[in-house]
């Protein structure tokens, strides 16, 4: 039993003990995460950057993101297997190049004839429900969906002008699996390269041409260099683009870290919108390095009919890309009976 006198004892001793006690503050260690994106350092200055400096400020030192551009910590191709096994933290791409085991993957990136506008995008995510099917697709992984948005249209940019569909018989070209795939019907020949050497392919003529960007790309990390036309018809009319995290490492963090990683991902897909949006129309009139071509519409219509042959092979192909394209063909009689300026 504990008796008056050793109840004051020890707690005296436990007091004194407590007040002897050197104060020691140590600092919290700061989280520290590797990024990784699909794009090169300079186009990586625009479409990611400022995201992540802004992060950076305002976390305050409680935690910090260390960006690394196309291919410096693993090939593109490799980065799925990369994040989902904790190497890369978090990755800014499409799903279409990192090749994602999800069933969603094909439509990352350009899927055909799909899009017209930059914010058909979040207007699928956010208002018909694409934003669900992916942060479920992706959880089955172990990776956490944080949110997607649009970059720029998809147009060739060639060393040979291309106004006719036979032009494009025989072009080696540089695109994404899924727009490769639709593109062979047309006699293109996509060409797998890392995305730091396509300038070189370009000079030397393993390219004929790619079909990656819109024109605000093709200036901004130096394909206007070596390559001559711009071909006005697009694949599609925006490119979408998530940012992705191991899950495992994103539920290891604070409320308030994932509330502000994700508000500055959201500012970063704002900021592309109207700079794609803006610096698209303004290359096209006001710079003379590449010469603008267009295929007449009537003959492009065969493209747009292929596209909707094509959205149905994937369909056919499981339940969950049957939803997805199922959304997307509503969306798109949405716009259309909606008319100008939904779609024209």
């Amino acid at each position: 039993m504990t008796t008056r006198r050793t109840f004051l004892t020890r707690g005296a001793l436990a007091g004194a003990a407590t007040l002897a006690a050197p104060a020691v503050v140590r600092a919290q260690d700061v989280i520290k995460w590797r990024m990784q994106t699909y794009a090169g350092a300079a186009l990586g200055e625009h479409v990611v950057k400022p995201a992540v400096d802004m992060f950076n400020e305002l976390a305050k030192g409680k935690m910090e993101i260390e960006l690394f551009y196309s291919d410096q910590l693993v090939p593109t191709g490799e980065l799925f297997r990369a994040m989902q096994a904790g190497t890369i933290d978090c990755v800014q791409s499409d799903d279409d190049s990192m090749a994602s085991p999800t069933e969603v993957t094909v439509f990352g990136g350009y899927f055909p004839l799909a899009l017209r506008y930059s914010l058909d995008v979040p207007a699928l995510f956010y208002k018909y429900g694409l934003d669900q099917i992916w942060k479920d697709e992706y959880a089955k992984v172990g990776v956490k969906h944080i949110s997607a948005g649009s970059w720029d249209p998809c147009n060739f940019s060639t060393k040979k002008p291309i106004n006719s569909l036979a032009d494009l018989n025989g072009l080696r070209v540089f695109t994404f699996p899924t727009a490769g795939r639709f593109l062979t019907q047309f006699g293109v020949v996509p060409v797998t390269l890392p995305w730091e050497d396509v300038e070189v392919a370009l000079q030397t003529g393993e390219l004929d041409g790619l079909a990656w960007s819109g024109i605000t790309e093709v200036y901004t990390v130096g394909w206007a260099n070596v390559t001559d036309y711009f071909l006005t018809n697009e694949i599609s009319g925006a490119w979408i683009g998530h940012f992705f995290a191991n899950m495992d490492r994103w539920n290891a963090l604070p409320p308030e870290m994932q509330a502000l990683m994700e508000t500055c991902f959201q500012q970063s897909h704002y900021y592309r919108q109207h700079w794609y949006w803006a610096g698209e129309a303004s290359l096209r009139v006001n710079e003379t390095k590449l010469k603008l071509t267009t295929i007449p519409s009537e003959e492009w219509k065969a493209v747009e009919d292929a596209a909707v042959k094509f959205w149905d092979e994937i369909a056919a192909e499981s339940e969950v890309k049957a939803k997805v394209v199922s959304i997307i063909k509503t969306y798109n009689e949405t716009m259309t009976k909606a008319g100008v300026p939904y779609r024209y």
